[in-house]
């Protein structure tokens, strides 16, 4: 499991900063169906809050469209930090998000 470059703190909430006991973290890949291969090879993953900001709550990255936009803009710019160019990430993820 690669390690993620957005966060260096794995052991707090990306989104609410959280640190778990009461809302068990999971690990959120960041470009999920076909890509997630690739935010895991690119360490494009964060932890969230099990319900409240990663599943189940009003703004969970996976109910709302404005929290995954954001997190996929975080990761564009990681990964154009860390890896490689616009171009390069657009050839891997297919569009780019910033």
């Amino acid at each position: 499991m690669a390690k993620s470059i957005m966060q260096q703190d794995d052991n707090t909430c990306y989104l609410c900063g959280a640190n778990g006991t009461m809302d068990y973290l999971h690990w959120h890949h960041v470009f999920g169906g076909a890509n997630r291969k690739w935010s895991e090879k690119y360490g494009l993953k964060v932890r969230l809050c099990g319900q409240q900001c990663h599943e189940n709550g009003p703004n969970a990255v996976h109910r709302n469209k404005a929290t995954a936009d954001y997190l996929k803009e975080e990761a564009q710019r990681a990964f154009e930090r860390v890896h490689g160019t616009r171009e390069d990430f657009i050839k891997i993820f297919g569009k780019n998000y910033l």
